[in-house]
C-alpha cells in the first residue's frame, strides 16, 4: 500500500525553502556558539532565524491573504533581525566576515523575494 504524504502549502514556497536554508547556516554558526559557552548568543541566532520559516509557514495556514501578508511582514522583519545579529556577532569576532557577507547577501535576497510575493498576494 503507498503511503500518502501530508504536505503543507508553505513547503512548495521558494521563499520557504530558502527561508530554512538560510536557518541552516545560522544554526551552524549557533552551534560553533555553543560550543564556545555563548549559550544566550546561540539561543538567540537560533530563535531569529526559525522566524523566517516559522512566520511563513504559519501565514501560508491563513484564509486571508491580508493576515498572510501581516506574516510575511513578520518573516522580512526577521531578516533584518539576523543581519544585526550577524553584524554584532562579526565585530566581535564570533562571526567571520565571510560567512557575514554570505549569509547577508542570502537574507537581502530573502526579503526582496517576500516582498515581491505579498506584491502578488495583493492583487
Amino acid at each position: 500500500m503507498d503511503e500518502i504524504m501530508a504536505k503543507f502549502r508553505f513547503e512548495d514556497l521558494e521563499i520557504w525553502e530558502l527561508a530554512v536554508k538560510i536557518a541552516d547556516c545560522l544554526f551552524d554558526i549557533a552551534d560553533d556558539l555553543e560550543r564556545k559557552r555563548l549559550y544566550r548568543f546561540a539561543d538567540q541566532l537560533r530563535g531569529a532565524g526559525m522566524s523566517m520559516s516559522n512566520n511563513i509557514a504559519e501565514g501560508s495556514g491563513s484564509r486571508s491573504n491580508k493576515v498572510f501578508i501581516q506574516y510575511l511582514e513578520y518573516a522580512r522583519n526577521s531578516t533584518f533581525e539576523n543581519a544585526n545579529i550577524l553584524i554584532l556577532m562579526n565585530r566581535r569576532g564570533l562571526v567571520s566576515e565571510s560567512d557575514k557577507e554570505v549569509i547577508s547577501e542570502e537574507l537581502d535576497k530573502l526579503c526582496r523575494k517576500i516582498t515581491n510575493f505579498q506584491k502578488s498576494l495583493n492583487r
